[in-house]
Parts: structure tokens; sequence; C-alpha cells
């Protein structure tokens, strides 16, 4: 059965409110939806270098009075988990590199024994040499430092005393407790280039890539499968999740345009519901509407 992720409403005013937040985790629960997805950035250049690399523009969407609000993830994450109780959570990414990753362990691991393990950790590198430089971390190398990041991370999650030699990341005897419950959280990495395919089918547990056609998705499933198995991994190690929507908003609704990520091997399809016009989720029944519409469209795939 193909699972429904619904995103974080990035708009002013409803990401920024606990009340909004609340009635939509509730929503979503009550729909049957299985996760809700929230997206990082710590800061947004006015001005930036290289240009966002989603966009014809070479710019972030957003209005045209500013920035997208992004309130942090794991902050959002943590409310809306105290106010649910089956509902699942991820991001869609944390910029691994921009975080001290024992800092980041303990975070995640709050949040997941919290929630009683509902928390999905995704992990990106992002895109904005100014956003790197505002926080005092070197742009250069940072796929080597998300590599470090996760495997410190998994370390002191599973041991006590804990000790990692990276070429980032170093510590040795480390306590982070309290721990995971299981031991260790999901970890789910973005990106479409082939270095971070190949870094998710080496290290990920799910992959979540954005803005990627049906056709190429199949490509690097297969890829991602064919390189887990390459490295000692079950071909099916690394759960897909994909994003239809972020490829082509018009056919979100379209069987034939979703059924081939499914083929795939994509277990979740993410969505995100519009905030205006006639099937907002500011109405009435928008969002319950919206998501019937969707679940009706994945059972004719």
């Amino acid at each position: 059965m193909v699972r429904i992720g619904v995103l974080a409403p990035y708009v002013d005013g409803l990401i920024t409110s606990g009340g909004f937040l609340r009635d939509f985790a509730g929503t979503l629960e009550d729909c049957g939806v299985e996760s809700l997805w929230t997206v990082e950035h710590v800061a947004v250049a006015e001005s930036y270098e290289p240009l966002y690399p989603y966009s014809d523009d070479g710019r972030m969407p957003g209005p045209d009075t500013g920035v997208v609000p992004m309130t942090d993830p794991l902050e959002t994450i943590a409310f809306a988990a105290g106010c649910t109780t089956t509902l699942r959570f991820g991001t869609a990414m944390v910029v691994a590199p921009l975080h001290s990753p024992v800092v980041l362990a303990k975070r995640a691991a709050t949040i997941d024994l919290h929630s009683d393990g509902r928390l999905l950790l995704g992990l990106g590198i992002g895109w904005q040499k100014e956003e790197y430089a505002a926080v005092g971390v070197p742009y250069r190398a940072r796929g080597a430092r998300l590599d470090d990041c996760i495997g410190a991370m998994r370390t002191l999650w599973a041991d006590a005393p804990a000790s990692f030699h990276g070429t980032h990341v170093s510590f040795d005897g480390l306590h982070c407790v309290p721990q995971p419950a299981g031991g260790a959280i999901p970890i789910v990495l973005g990106g479409n280039s082939e270095p971070a395919v190949q870094r998710a089918a080496r290290l990920a547990d799910g992959w979540f890539p954005y803005t990627i056609g049906p056709e190429d998705f199949a490509l690097r499933a297969d890829l991602i499968r064919e390189t887990a198995e390459a490295v000692g991994r079950a071909s099916d190690a690394v759960e897909f999740t994909a994003w239809p929507g972020s490829c082509d908003m018009t056919r979100e609704f379209d069987p034939d345009f979703i059924r081939p990520y499914v083929t795939a091997g994509a277990s979740r399809l993410v969505i995100n519901p519009p905030l205006f016009g006639p099937e907002s989720l500011l109405g009435p029944r928008g969002l319950r509407d919206y998501l019937a519409r969707y679940q009706d469209t994945l059972e004719k795939l």
C-alpha cells in the first residue's frame, strides 16, 4: 500500500501558528495520512550564488514581498508530535553540515523518544554558500561532512560510550543519552545527483529526491538498488519517497503520471495541498476534500 505524506504549510500565519499547526496535524491524522514533512533553511541570503538549482530563474519560490517563512524543522515536529499519536514526521531536508552531529543526534533522539519512534530524519547538504558562511561552516567538502554526520550520529545512538573518528568529526568515550529506543533513527537522504544517489545507496534508510521526473526517478531507483547490493546491502535496504508534484503540479491527480513512481518502487508519495484557490486547505473542508481526492487517485493506480 502506498502511504501519503504531506508537506507542512509554509505560509506566514500558518506554519508560524501553533493553533493552526495543531489542527492541521490532527486533520492529517484523522484522514489517514502517514507523515508530515518539514523543510529547512537556517537563513536565506538576499542575493545568493550559486543560484537556486530547482527553478528556471534561479530564485527560490516565495512571495514577492519576501522569503517563505521556515520554522526550525525539528522544533516544529516536536510541537506537532505532541498534538498527535500516530502521525509520523520527516524532515526534507535538514542541512546536516550546518549542525553539530552531536547536538543534532541529541535533538533527534529526544523527539524520537517523546513521539514513540515517529521520526524520519531527512538530511541533505543544501546549496547556499551564504548560509554556510553565516553559520561558520566551510562550503567545501560538504558531502564528506554529511557522511561524517551520519556515522557519528548512528554511533551515538547505538553505543555508550561512543567513539567515532572521521575526517571532520571525531570523539572518544561519549555518553549521549537518552538514546533512541531502538538504537537508531531512520535516515532519509535527498538529492538527485549521482553522488547523492550513491550516498543514499551506501548509507541511507530512505531516499527522497526533489523535482525529478518519473523516468529519471526510475533510473535513479535502479542505481540505488544496484549500488546497495554492490556494497553488501540488501537491494531493498533503501525506502523510496517521491513527490511527483514537485516536478509537475498540474498532474498531481493524474494516475498515469503518478503510476511510474510507484512502479519504480516509491512506497510513499508526498503532496503539497494548495493554500489558496478553490481547493484551499483554508476552506471549511478544503484539506479533507483534497486528501480524499488524492486517496481516490491512488486507488486507480
